[in-house]
This record gives C-alpha cells, structure tokens and sequence, in this order.
C-alpha cells in the first residue's frame, strides 16, 4: 500500500497540471535528456541604447546632419525675407532687403564705425556683466550654502529683480552724472539680481549626500565647500551666467541712451531719427554675432569645467 501510494502522487499532480512542459536536462523516456520547446528560438538581437541630453532615449544626429539643419535654418528666414523684399509687399524704408542691409553693412564698416561702435559697447558689457558676476557669485554661494544668509538676502533680492532696470535711469544720473558710470551701473542692475537667484539655485542643488559623505571622510567646511559644492554647482552658474549675458546685451542699449557718443545702441538710436532702417538691421546682425560669439566661448568653457557631468 505504500508503494502504490507514493507512485499515485506522481501522476495525480501531473493530471492536476494539465501536463508539465518538458524541463531541458530532464530524463526522458529513453534515458535522454528532454528537449525544451525554448531550445529551437532564434536569438534576441543586440541593441545598442543611444541616449541623449537628460539620459533620454534619442537618435543621434552626425555632424554633416546637424550642420545641414543649421544651414537649413539661417537660409530659410533669410531667403524668406530676400522673397518678400522682392516682391515689394513691405516699403523698403521699413523692410530693407539684405543686399541693402549688406551694402549698409559694408559702408559702415569701412568707416570704421562698426568696429568702434562695436568696441565701446563690448567695453561697457565686459565691464557691467563682469561687476555683477562678482557680487552675485559669492551672494548666491552664500544663499546656497547657508541658511541664515538666504534668510536675510531672498526677500530683498526676489522684490529687487521685479524693479525695471530702466526705471533707476533718472536716479542714476542723478547719482553718478552722464557718465559711463551710470550705463555701467544699468548693465549692473539688469543682471545681478537673476544671476545671484540663479547661482543660488545652483548650489543647492548639490546633493547632501556628498556633503555628509565629504564631512564623514574628514573635510572641513572649507574644504567641503571648496572641493565638493564648488566644483559640482560650477556647470549651473555657467548655464545661468549664458542666460544671463544675453540679457546684458539687451541691457546694453538702454543703458547707451544715457547721453551716449558711441556704442551700437547709440548707433541705432542714430540711425532711427533719419529713418536709415538698413544700418539698424546691420547693427542688429552685428549685436547678434557678438552675442553668439560669447554662447559660444562660455559653452566651451562650461563643457570643459563640468565635463563629468556630459
């Protein structure tokens, strides 16, 4: 009775089951190893994951292709405006074809307007961007890092940068005379405000666990904040300072409204009283050239000093 017992369990839960699908490596009937259903499909392909900024799935693009849209993208509004130019549905004296506005570009830079123009404005953003980089770095460092100076300094500076650059014009010159003291002071004020929330922002985006694990190993604060936070909220205070030097160029204009003798939005506040709308537009594409000029070169300086984080 034992025996048939135990040789009945077998087969009731193989009845139970509806039948068990052949396990590889199994004896089978003859002493052999059953074969499973699973040994006769093909192999699953290989891909390669391609990712993109932010860890996304992207496709790539190759260079010849990224260059093409770029040339697809400066050629078309310009052909665009060549088009409508041509068929005379604007006036030209508000809608200068480009020949036009390359003709005035040549004409001014062979005076050489274009290039001291361009060289007194350069003078003032280095100047006022370069001021504002130095006092709301080491702000927003400070809010970043403690708690009782983004206390004290958040509330003034978010009611600060609501205030209008432009609306401190009167008390400027009052304050620091027509001088290049007060279009400096403008460019100042235009900037510094956004960047020391921005760098803020920056670093306290440092996670705490490398703080504590720095702090755990030995660092100071010091050290901490030299060794760790620094080098980790730098590519964030260069991205913000990118934002941030556009705005310095359009800050620019209005602050050469002051009395100014020299600079491109001198130079277009000129050229709109004799209604000279083709050297605006040349002016424009000379400020637009600086400013992607500078993108550029703190692109490069962004992906050489945050290269861990590509």
């Amino acid at each position: 009775p034992a025996d048939a017992t135990a040789s009945a369990a077998p087969a009731s839960a193989a009845s139970a089951g509806g039948g068990a699908e052949p396990v590889a490596g199994a004896a089978g009937p003859g002493g052999g190893a059953a074969v499973s259903e699973r040994d006769g499909w093909p192999p699953l392909p290989k891909r390669t994951r391609r990712r993109g900024l932010g860890g996304t799935r992207r496709a790539m693009l190759s260079g010849r292709a990224r260059w093409a849209l770029r040339v697809v993208a400066v050629a078309v509004p310009l052909a665009l405006w060549a088009v409508v130019s041509s068929l005379g549905v604007v006036d030209p004296t508000f809608l200068p074809s480009p020949a036009a506005v390359a003709e005035a570009f040549a004409e001014m830079a062979a005076s050489g307007q274009l290039l001291s123009d361009a060289a007194a404005s350069l003078g003032r953003v280095a100047a006022g961007f370069g001021l504002a980089v130095a006092i709301s770095v080491p702000l927003g460092m400070a809010m970043g890092t403690s708690p009782v100076a983004l206390a004290l300094l958040e509330p003034v500076i978010g009611l600060l940068r609501y205030l209008p650059a432009s609306a401190f014009i009167p008390l400027l010159i009052i304050w620091l005379g027509l001088g290049e003291p007060s279009k400096i002071a403008i460019l100042v004020i235009g900037v510094v405000f956004f960047n020391t929330l921005m760098t803020a922002d920056a670093v306290r985006a440092v996670p705490g666990e490398l703080r504590r694990a720095a702090a755990t190993l030995g660092a100071t604060p010091g050290e901490v904040l030299r060794k760790v936070v620094w080098p980790y909220a730098l590519p964030g205070m260069l991205d913000a300072m990118r934002v941030n030097a556009a705005a310095a160029w359009n800050f620019v204009v209005v602050a050469e409204l002051i009395a100014a003798e020299s600079g491109l939005g001198y130079r277009i506040i000129r050229a709109q009283r004799f209604l000279q709308t083709d050297r605006i537009f040349a002016v424009l594409v000379v400020i637009g050239l600086i400013g992607l000029a500078l993108d550029v070169g703190l692109r490069l300086v962004r992906a050489r000093a945050g290269r861990w984080t590509a």
